[in-house]
């Protein structure tokens, strides 16, 4: 998708997995594999790991789908939620 991935350190990472770049915008990405629905926590770090990343975007990903408090907390923060749903739509467009 053009974008440069840096993977950050598997423990104490502030919040995020991943951090992507494309167009000088950076991308915080906190990734949740989950059986159960993800809640506010998952928001809440990727919103510490924008401030301490220094990015303009944050975004969660998981396997599963996200409560809607987890949904309402991100809507008034600007956090792209990507839920089971969007994570296949988007690799079978860019797989």
């Amino acid at each position: 998708m053009g974008y440069a991935v840096e993977q950050t350190k598997l423990s104490g990472d502030q919040g995020a997995d991943v951090v992507v770049v494309k167009f000088a915008e950076k991308t915080v990405i906190q990734a949740k594999r989950f059986t159960g629905n993800v809640g506010n926590f998952a928001v809440q770090e990727i919103m510490a790991a924008i401030s301490m990343y220094q990015a303009q975007k944050g975004m969660v990903i998981t396997n599963s789908y996200f409560t809607p408090s987890a949904r309402d907390l991100a809507n008034v923060n600007n956090i792209e939620l990507v839920d089971r749903d969007d994570l296949d739509e988007l690799i079978i467009k860019h797989w």
